[in-house]
């Protein structure tokens, strides 16, 4: 009748049945390494429901898949491997492996998992606790600390940073003072206590009379599973300004006239004793990019060519002379850069322009007009000259003229057919 009544203690409503925690194992002494011969204490500690509780409790033990002879809640071993306990009903417990060593020198470091702010301990000991002189610790190959003699090296708040591999080196007298020798190198991982919290949106808070409405933001957080019981505080920001300090709430509301900032707020989480201390990410809204796109600016594109009044290209180019023939003006870096004709003067037919023309054949077609000019100045002058020379070398041939000979520069008139030379008047 009391065994029913147990089982059905045993048995929740649902049916379903009631699941266990895995037992803990621990090390006395803490350290994962020993000299050869000596010994040490593993202890299996785990719940016992009251079904358990109604006979003698075992505990099996393994080393490896070998199943131990012994059903005690601690036994005392000298093996080297993985030792693993169990308690009737529950889950295989997380292992501890042992490591023996012959070595003069051993580096010992803690075989529970060491967690972020938490004190990290290991100590370099000497072949039978024998004095070890001129000590060095390394990380990662690093010196980190001296020491003159035997002295435990502690990292007083571990961070993730902290974690590597750890060696120690010194000095020992047997009897006389020994070359310095060297550990095996050991491992070392920092677990992470939390996660880097996310600041989320859970909904809006309507305004009731004299209150407030606002939005509710909530800065979450995962702990480990070995430290789920671990209290944490939270603060919030605005920029740079808490809006809120450490507190053990974890949910904040935005009051409504700062609702449009959403974005600027983060969340910072901490333990209790401020050792371990993490911030989170710029709040996310859904649909929205990260802060930084909502705050950044556009930059105008610039403009291949101002405009005139009037929407005509403007001319940076100085132009060339008036003359008869029409004047072109170029419009420089644009992508359909051309000739530009006077109202009137543009071609009748041709087809488009095809390609841009380059720096070279603008200068070409801006100056041609003047070169032309000049060749016709030029063949005016030889005439001139000519005329000039003939009178000095035969002066009957031609009559003095009644009045002063005009300037070929005010006589002569320029037209697009074949240049006139000037009459002169006799």
């Amino acid at each position: 009748m009391w065994e029913l009544t147990a089982l059905l203690l045993l048995v929740p409503s649902s049916g379903q049945a009631a699941t266990l925690e895995k037992p803990i194992l621990s090390l006395h002494p803490p350290w994962t390494t020993i000299f050869k011969g000596e010994r040490v204490t593993l202890r299996c500690d785990g719940y016992h429901p009251l079904l358990l509780e109604l006979r003698p409790s075992s505990t099996l033990w393994y080393l490896g898949h070998l199943l131990l002879p012994s059903h005690k809640k601690s036994i005392e071993v000298q093996t080297p491997g993985v030792y693993r306990c169990q308690t009737r009903g529950a889950p295989v417990s997380d292992p501890i492996h042992l490591s023996v060593s012959n070595d003069w020198l051993i580096l010992q470091v803690p075989y529970a998992a060491v967690f972020e702010g938490e004190p990290l301990v290991m100590r370099c000991r000497g072949w039978y606790d024998k004095v070890v002189y001129k000590l060095h610790y390394y990380h990662d190959g690093q010196p980190v600390r001296y020491f003159h003699s035997s002295a435990n090296y502690t990292v007083p708040q571990a961070r993730a940073s902290d974690s590597g591999r750890y060696q120690c080196s010194g000095t020992m007298r047997i009897p006389v003072e020994s070359a310095p020798m060297f550990s095996a190198k050991v491992a070392v991982t920092v677990q992470e206590l939390f996660q880097a919290p996310v600041l989320r949106v859970m909904g809006r808070v309507e305004t009731r009379g004299g209150a407030l409405g606002g939005v509710v933001l909530r800065c979450e957080t995962l702990l480990h599973s070995q430290k789920r019981d671990t209290p944490l505080q939270f603060a919030f920001y605005k920029y740079s300004r808490a809006v809120r300090r450490f507190d053990w709430g974890a949910e904040y509301t935005v009051p409504e006239p700062e609702v449009e900032e959403l974005e600027s707020h983060w969340c910072e989480a901490t333990t209790a004793t401020r050792s371990v201390r993490k911030r989170s990410p710029w709040l996310q809204l859904p649909g929205r990019g990260s802060r930084l796109d909502v705050a950044s600016t556009t930059v105008p594109v610039p403009q291949a060519a101002a405009l005139a009044p009037g929407n005509k290209p403007l001319s940076f180019r100085k132009p060339p002379l008036s003359r008869s023939v029409p004047s072109v003006t170029s419009v420089p870096n644009t992508p359909s850069a051309g000739l530009l004709f006077p109202a009137g003067g543009g071609p009748t037919a041709g087809p488009p322009a095809c390609a841009p023309l380059t720096p070279l054949e603008q200068t070409t077609g801006a100056l041609k007009p003047d070169v032309d000019l000049l060749l016709r100045e030029m063949q005016l002058l030889k005439g001139l000259l000519s005329r000039v020379v003939l009178e000095l070398k035969e002066p009957q041939a031609f009559p003095e003229p009644r009045d002063t000979l005009e300037t070929p520069a005010s006589h002569f008139a320029l037209s697009q057919g074949t240049p006139e030379t000037a009459a002169v008047e006799s």
